[in-house]
């Protein structure tokens, strides 16, 4: 949906006035109103340029357009009614009218036939010239100066002091369990609500994880719960070897509450902020907290480097030990020298160009995704059982994904229901993150529930819907997205 004020256009408005109009717009049309606000007609580039070669000055006025009866739809009308309207005429775009006949939308065929993704790479013009530098000095292969300034300007970022650029955010928390020194048969608590690359590398060290539960105000890892998993541990002679907190969707979790549980108890945490780079809490960075910090490029995160991450620690000689363990465990000699087995985790020297870039404009895409949040919570919050995922009062959240939840006894319609509506409109979302404790492949592992009588992520999954929610979303994308939600939900 277009905003519609801007095409509107009188009849006593000139030829010339009206051409500047569609450069201004780059819609490729106006809407003609008469002085009561009723569409005549549309008027294209094209229209206007038959009237000037009919001998057409081009300061007259547009009421000497032919009149010409425009193909509408009505307010209730979705869709698939407007594309049936474009196929049938063979034209590309159909406006939306009032009861009285007053625009009030505009549909365009590239718009309805373009699907609206769920977070999708946002490049911008910083990251080719660091790429370029790459290919110019013939840097390609892991390594390089970009690598080292990557490091470097993540760490500063976020106030951190020192980082390795890996291959992902799995590798990086892989590299973290090894360097705490989890090893078979130990125990590692882990969010329950997350993907499930969080929990994998306990399973790449053989240990067993126990999963925690996430709290309703922000979603992630429980502090009661925690506590109580940690009490139990204790209790029984087994304590866990680290803990891995998950910051969901954008949002820290409960630092303070959760560092206090963890050093009770003389347990090291490790931040699994993939999904918060730019959110803070108490003023402080997401993912600068724990023993280790994690951070994910992937392609659908709020910067990427396509494929990527980054492990953080104060830790100086961690961190170089982790990249000893990155680069296949070589030793300092001048042959070919292992004495451990390690891993091929470095991240390239072009892939850290895009990731530098990509640093540079962080806060703007920031901004960008709370606006479209923000966006849907204004155009969508009148709707009854229709609710959305807070923001802590601890922190501000990135909103990484737009999250919100379904009560289908309420609006009639479960989340699988809501998805699949969403997709016939050629828009993407998607289920909140299924719980860990849920997964066949951790069958038997234990699990802790916020408190007895209430598991929040099995709720959260089983209501939650993530709605498109990438920084290069523009308002007609977005106004697409709130009317398919409103039609849906009617």
């Amino acid at each position: 949906m277009s905003n519609v004020e801007e095409l509107l256009i009188q009849q006593n408005e000139t030829i010339r006035n009206a051409l500047a109009r569609l450069d201004q717009t780059a819609r490729g049309l106006l809407m003609l109103v008469d002085e009561d606000g009723v569409l005549l007609r549309t008027v294209t580039d094209g229209d206007l340029r038959r009237l000037l070669l009919a001998g057409t000055d081009l300061n007259a006025p547009l009421s000497s357009l032919p009149p010409l009866s425009p193909k509408t739809i009505g307010p209730d009308d979705d869709e698939k009614v407007a594309l049936e309207l474009m196929e049938r005429h063979r034209v590309d775009h159909v406006p939306r009218t009032d009861a009285s006949g007053r625009p009030c939308g505009l549909l365009l065929r590239r718009d309805l036939c373009s699907p609206i993704l769920l977070s999708t790479p946002h490049l911008g013009d910083e990251e080719r010239n660091f790429v370029d530098d790459a290919f110019r000095t013939n840097w390609i292969a892991p390594l390089g100066p970009n690598v080292d300034a990557f490091e470097r300007e993540l760490a500063a970022h976020v106030g951190v002091a020192h980082a390795a650029a890996l291959s992902s955010g799995t590798a990086a928390i892989h590299l973290a369990l090894e360097l705490i020194g989890v090893e078979a048969g130990d125990i590692v608590f882990c969010s329950t609500l997350t993907f499930v690359a969080s929990a994998n590398p306990i399973l790449y060290q053989r240990a067993t994880p126990v999963f925690i539960d996430s709290e309703p105000g922000s979603w992630n890892m429980s502090p009661a719960a925690l506590r109580r998993a940690l009490r139990d541990a204790a209790h029984n002679g087994k304590l866990p070897r680290a803990v891995i907190v998950v910051n969901l969707y954008g949002q820290s979790a409960d630092m303070d509450a959760i560092l206090e549980a963890c050093k009770k108890y003389e347990v090291p945490l490790i931040e699994d902020a993939a999904e918060s780079l730019g959110a803070t809490y108490k003023g402080k960075p997401s993912g600068s907290f724990g023993k280790f910090g994690i951070y994910s490029f992937n392609g659908n995160k709020i910067i990427t480097t396509s494929g990527g991450g980054m492990l953080v620690s104060d830790d100086g000689e961690l961190i170089a030990r982790a990249r000893h363990l990155a680069t296949q465990g070589r030793e300092p000699a001048p042959w070919y020298l292992h004495q451990h087995m390690a891993y091929n985790y470095r991240m390239s020297n072009i892939l850290a160009g895009v990731g530098r870039g990509q640093l540079r404009v962080l806060d703007q895409r920031v901004e960008a995704r709370r606006k479209v949040f923000d966006t849907y919570q204004a155009e969508l919050g009148h709707i009854v059982g229709l609710e959305w995922m807070p923001e802590a009062n601890f922190g501000m959240c990135t909103r990484w994904l737009s999250v919100c939840t379904l009560n289908p006894d309420t609006l009639g319609i479960t989340p699988t229901e809501f998805i699949a509506a969403l997709g016939h409109h050629n828009i993407e979302a998607r289920h909140v993150w299924n719980p860990m404790h849920r997964q066949p492949l951790f069958s038997g592992c234990a699990y802790y529930p916020h408190d007895d009588d209430f598991s929040f992520s099995d709720h959260a999954f089983l209501t939650g819907v993530c709605l498109p929610s990438g920084s290069n979303l523009d308002t007609s994308q977005i106004d697409r997205v709130c009317e398919a939600v409103r039609d849906i939900t009617r």
